[in-house]
């Protein structure tokens, strides 16, 4: 597999390819992961480096990837010594190691396209640039219609949905009493220097939800420095909010469970919503930004509220709803119980399987 984004940067596109190696690892199959490695340390031994990652600014982030001519030659001797039956590669239009595997070698080839945006300038320039490329991939999986749209319109051609996956049995977590507040407990998850992920709209509603519940504990988890999102919210509200950095699995676990409220209020340039279904696996209702990848992940609203995105003043009277109706968290977070095991690996597992059988025949 090639991972255009460095492993050791939280992301979706990096935990899906972690944890499709291991599951695969688990079934005996021989695993090779290249990707951008900045500390080899944090890294598993079945990943081999296309060298250290640089910024690049990317549908609303900072993708850190490996690009030029040391990559490249590191891509051709990775396609040669490993001599694959298989090499699938993820966010091939991404400028990195996935579209120069696809330049180098003949395949067989696996792709899968992560992203979606309503437009997207950079790819359609990109396209015919790429094209050559891209018709070498003998199988196109998205994570999701969205993705699936993106990629029709801007690549062409067809994919099968294969969404992203999780392990459920992982986020059986224990809440831990030192984040729990007296007046409930919300939560969230997302690299804090990043606006897209939301957190500005979640500081500027804690005023409003601590007028109503002036204990209320909320808890922020995530990459990036905390100090100036601390900073931003007025000094009587700040003990109310407390920044964890990031956490391991475990913690992570832990704070979903003990979530009365887990909130996603993401901006957009979202193509499905693994965080969502993180905190429904842990038992944690959720209140997500209306964009059509969450909507799609939440059943449009069966499996969790949704509320007007940017809207801080919705987003503060959406949680003291729900906080305030204990059947209401119930519902949702049985309907989320039933609804998560169709993500886990092992139903998503065989399905991959028969895409790379098929390409591998």
């Amino acid at each position: 597999m090639v991972c255009p984004y460095s492993l050791g940067t939280p992301g979706g596109v990096q935990n899906h390819v972690r944890d499709l190696a291991e599951a695969l690892l688990s079934l005996g199959h021989e695993i090779s992961v290249l990707a951008p490695v900045d500390d080899f340390d944090t890294v598993p031994p079945y990943v081999v480096s296309s060298g250290r990652a640089v910024g690049v600014p990317y549908n609303g982030s900072v993708a850190r990837v490996t690009f030029g001519p040391r990559t490249a030659a590191r891509v051709k001797g990775w396609l040669a010594d490993g001599d694959f039956d298989v090499v699938h590669v993820h966010e091939p239009t991404t400028p990195s190691a996935s579209i120069i595997a696809l330049w180098s070698a003949e395949g067989p080839f696996v792709a899968t396209f992560h992203t979606w945006q309503v437009r997207s300038r950079a790819m359609s320039v990109a396209s015919s640039l790429l094209r050559p490329a891209l018709e070498k991939i003998d199988a196109r999986i998205a994570v999701s219609e969205n993705a699936r749209s993106m990629m029709v319109q801007h690549v062409g051609g067809e994919a099968v949905v294969i969404p992203n996956g999780l392990y459920t049995a992982r986020f059986k977590g224990s809440p831990r009493l030192e984040w729990m507040g007296p007046d409930g407990t919300i939560s969230f998850l997302g690299r804090l220097d990043e606006p897209r992920k939301g957190l500005g709209v979640l500081l500027d509603a804690v005023p409003l939800l601590l007028a109503e519940r002036p204990q209320l504990k909320v808890l922020v988890a995530g990459s990036g420095q905390a100090d100036e999102a601390r900073r931003s919210l007025p000094p009587r509200y700040r003990e109310n909010v407390l920044f964890l950095g990031p956490i391991d699995d475990e913690a992570r676990a832990d704070m979903l469970a003990g979530s009365d409220v887990y909130v996603a209020p993401h901006l957009g340039g979202e193509s499905f919503g693994i965080v969502l279904l993180e905190a429904m696996a842990a038992g944690a209702p959720v209140l997500a930004s209306d964009l059509a990848a969450f909507r799609q992940v939440l059943d449009g609203g069966r499996l969790g509220e949704l509320f007007e995105p940017g809207n801080s003043a919705k987003l503060a009277s959406g949680i003291l709803r729900l906080l305030g109706r204990p059947d209401e968290r119930e519902r949702l977070r049985s309907a989320g119980l039933v609804a998560v095991p169709q993500y886990d690996w092992t139903v998503l597992l065989p399905e991959l399987l028969c895409v790379y059988e098929l390409v591998a025949r």
